[in-house]
């Protein structure tokens, strides 16, 4: 059978909306009628509610659900991490089990990765799983995890085997969330947000079917979870509906559902990374002409651009059906988004240069201009004020150097200093007439 072409998908899937959308039968029953028929994953295969399609489909798909107003797969790390996990490495049993109930939106998951002592090393993980019986039973500190108050099932990853280099000791579970053994405790921000959870694991049990590849060979199932978490940290909220056209139940609930998955990040600052403000900015401030300004916004402006044909080669290899790749990681917040946003909080500090305020009352009369008309001559400092600034022991970088102050290396006392004008001393030192002539 020919693979179809990208403009008889798209006429297929408009045809099939055509008869099906209804936005008023209900969120859970269209999601049944997306599933079934193949539209809500057609890059899978048929046997796992897939169409078989290239994974070009995936887009095309997503779109037209869009044009039409029409809802799609649920939000969250369910459908973004556990079921193309599931998909690849889990056994038809689990996935028979939890997929459809997954692209369905009836089961909710949270992620279990990250432990207090094992963050970006996450292989020196500690939580262990002790096998009894026909289950497995685990002990240990999950934290920083999204959403584990009220998920049903997470995506734990554990040491199985502590015989063996950390990278091969760990196997990866489907950890059923309410039982006796699983504790989860709200981490309160500074900001009084709680976004985040910490998971204590006591005799949390879990069946030995819950096993997600091979034993002790969890790192390469979490590797894929963590490649797809590359794509679920640019996720944007979806708009359902189309403008002056009924919405119905369906839509309604997904707005709801919309809102309470958003809520995490409600707090989060709307304006972080975004590079296309920082020119409007430095002209608003007067500081565009300003040579040290215009290099970091030329930094920034080029870092953006980079991370964006990363992006775009990320997309035109899913398109071509490779799985996700490590070029994937550009697009999340903490490899792409973060040192964004800090170029961009680094290009609007340089206008501290200008503002007093932005400078400690010690600094203030060291700065140096930048005043291309002026020069960098407003303060000058000679050898014995340059030698005293240096003794302080200040927190601020130096004025001259932009290094914090580093105490000098204590130096044995020189003999000279004990020694009399002779050359003689209280001890056994040989005399030196150079050095009791220097003295005297």
């Amino acid at each position: 059978m020919s693979t179809p072409t990208r403009e008889q998908v798209r006429a297929e899937i408009a045809e099939w909306l055509a008869d099906a959308w209804d936005p008023d039968i209900g969120l859970a029953e269209w999601r049944e009628r997306l599933v079934a028929s193949g539209w809500a994953v057609p890059s899978w295969s048929r046997e796992w509610y897939g169409r078989g399609l290239p994974a070009w489909a995936d887009t095309i798909v997503s779109e037209q659900l869009r044009a039409v107003g029409a809802v799609g797969t649920p939000l969250g790390a369910g459908m973004s991490l556990a079921a193309p996990t599931l998909y690849t490495h889990a056994s038809d049993e689990l996935k028979h089990q939890f997929l459809r109930p997954t692209l369905t939106g009836e089961l909710t998951w949270c992620q279990l990765f990250s432990e207090p002592s094992a963050g970006s090393d996450l292989a020196g993980m500690k939580a262990t799983a002790v096998l009894d019986g026909d289950e497995w039973v685990v002990n240990g500190q999950k934290v920083w995890n999204t959403s584990a108050h009220h998920a049903d099932l997470g995506m734990l990853v554990v040491r199985t085997n502590w015989d063996v280099p950390k990278h091969h000791g760990i196997s990866y579970f489907v950890l059923p969330m309410h039982q006796t053994g699983v504790e989860v405790r709200p981490i309160l921000q500074m900001n009084q947000h709680a976004s985040f959870n910490e998971v204590f694991l006591t005799d949390a049990r879990i069946p030995t079917a819950n096993l997600v590849g091979q034993l002790d060979d969890g790192w390469r199932v979490a590797r894929t979870t963590l490649l797809h978490e590359r794509a679920f940290a640019t996720m944007r909220r979806p708009k359902f509906g189309q403008p002056g056209t009924h919405m119905g139940h369906t839509v309604a609930e997904a707005q709801a559902e919309a809102d309470e998955h958003f809520r995490t990040y409600v707090w989060y600052p709307q304006r972080a990374g975004r590079a296309d403000l920082v020119i409007e900015r430095a002209r608003t401030l007067g500081v565009a002409d300003d040579p040290i300004v215009r290099q970091a916004i030329t930094d920034l402006v080029l870092f953006v651009r980079i991370n964006e044909w990363t992006a775009s080669r990320a997309r035109a290899a899913r398109a071509l059906g490779r799985p996700p790749g490590p070029e994937g990681s550009r697009q999340t917040g903490r490899i792409g988004g973060c040192p964004a946003f800090q170029r961009g909080a680094l290009a609007d500090r340089r206008r501290g240069r200008h503002d007093h305020r932005r400078w400690p009352p010690s600094r203030r009369n060291h700065r140096r201009s930048t005043d291309l008309d002026a020069g960098p001559v407003d303060r000058r400092w000679d050898r014995r004020d340059s030698a005293e600034h240096s003794r302080r022991k200040r927190p601020w970088p130096s004025p001259r150097t932009n290094r914090r102050y580093r105490p000098p290396i204590p130096r044995r006392r020189p003999r000279h200093l004990t020694m009399s004008p002779t050359g003689g001393d209280d001890g056994n030192r040989t005399h030196d007439p150079l050095l009791a002539k220097q003295v005297l």
